[in-house]
C-alpha cells in the first residue's frame, strides 16, 4: 500500500469517527447519517461537485459559497455544515467521501449491523429483498445492512458476500468453472 492511501485512510478515519463522536455528544447521529448519506449520493451523482470536491484548485471560498447553498436549501445538518466548512479550511475537502462512508459504516456498526452485498442476474422485488435480508439476519444472528445490485452479465442465480464468507451461484461462475477445467485438461 502506498504511503499516500494509507495516509489517506487513516485520515479519513480519524475525521469520521471525530464526527461520529460529536454526533453522538450532540444526540444527532440519526440526522447526520441520513444527510451524509444524500451528500455521498450528490458526490456520485453530480459531476460538477464531484469536481469541486476533488479538483484541489478550486478556491476555498467557491467550495464553502456551494456548502453554504446546499445548508440553506437543503436544509442541512448544522454539526455537518460546519464539519464540512472546517475540512475545506483544513485544505481536507478533497476527503469528503471517503470520509461521510467511513462515518456511514461507523454508524453501522455501533448498531451491530452486519454488511452484506446480493448481486442477482434478475431483478428482484423489494419483498424478495427483504425475504433475502430477514433470511440471512436468522443465519448470521445479527442486523444485515444489505446491498443489493442488478448484474444481467451473471446469466442466471446469486452472488451473496457477507462478511468473508461468499456463495456464488450464478450461472457466469459455473460456466468459468467449468472452462477452467477444461483449460487444464
Amino acid at each position: 500500500m502506498s504511503a499516500n492511501k494509507q495516509f489517506s485512510d487513516t485520515s479519513a478515519g480519524r475525521y469520521s469517527l471525530a464526527l461520529y463522536e460529536l454526533a453522538e455528544e450532540m444526540n444527532c447521529i440519526n440526522e447526520v447519517e441520513i444527510h451524509s448519506n444524500a451528500i455521498i449520493n450528490l458526490i456520485s451523482e453530480n459531476n460538477d461537485f464531484n469536481l469541486l470536491i476533488k479538483d484541489p484548485t478550486n478556491n476555498q471560498n467557491d467550495q464553502l459559497a456551494v456548502i453554504s447553498n446546499i445548508y440553506k436549501n437543503y436544509n442541512l445538518n448544522n454539526l455537518l455544515f460546519k464539519f464540512i466548512n472546517f475540512l475545506i479550511s483544513k485544505r481536507r475537502f478533497f476527503y469528503l467521501d471517503k470520509i461521510l462512508k467511513n462515518f456511514v459504516d461507523t454508524c453501522s456498526k455501533k448498531r451491530g449491523e452486519v454488511k452484506a452485498e446480493l448481486i442477482s442476474a434478475k431483478k428482484l422485488s423489494e419483498v424478495e429483498i427483504e425475504k433475502i435480508k430477514n433470511e440471512l439476519s436468522k443465519n448470521f444472528s445479527s442486523k444485515i445492512k444489505l446491498n443489493y445490485k442488478y448484474d444481467e452479465s451473471l446469466i442466471g442465480g446469486l452472488v451473496v458476500q457477507v462478511g468473508s464468507l461468499m456463495v456464488d451461484t450464478s450461472i457466469k461462475n459455473k460456466l468459468q468453472q467449468i472452462e477452467n477445467r477444461m483449460i487444464e485438461a
